[in-house]
């Protein structure tokens, strides 16, 4: 239909003429109540939000020398934060003489990658950035 033909029928029904899809060769256009149609349009894009699920960075803090119950304790909130699907950085955190023994950081990075392994992988070896060491583990993709 001609586009004059189509906007008079569509003044005759008191509703709008919307173009659908412009691309479209010939380009696509319909008679509908054009309010009503962004209505529904941003319904569906609200319905299509809640279902995504926005992955968020959680972070697990230790010092060199955190003792085995809070090293399980903390260990546990990671697994967790895996298990919701976000992504956890794990931070070893040293003060004043602390720094010269970043072993004892890199120690309790590897053991903690090494227990959260089957649950995520790993971003990276575990890194240091001025007194803090850390390492990023993200969820594991599931099927």
């Amino acid at each position: 239909m001609l586009t004059p033909a189509a906007l008079k029928r569509a003044k005759e029904l008191d509703l709008d003429l919307v173009l659908v899809s412009p691309t479209a060769d010939p380009p696509v256009a319909k008679v509908i109540d054009f309010g009503e149609y962004t209505y529904q349009q941003k319904k569906r894009q609200h319905q299509a939000k809640k279902k995504q699920h926005v992955m968020e960075l959680k972070e697990v803090k230790f010092r060199p020398n955190t003792g085995g119950h809070d090293y399980d304790f903390k260990r546990n909130h990671a697994l967790r934060f895996l298990h919701e699907g976000n992504k956890v950085k794990a931070t070893v955190a040293f003060r004043g003489r602390e720094i010269t023994h970043t072993e004892l950081g890199r120690r309790l990075l590897e053991k903690l990658v090494i227990e959260l392994g089957e649950h995520g992988q790993v971003e990276g070896r575990p890194r240091m950035e001025g007194r803090f060491m850390h390492v990023i583990v993200s969820p594991k993709k599931t099927k």
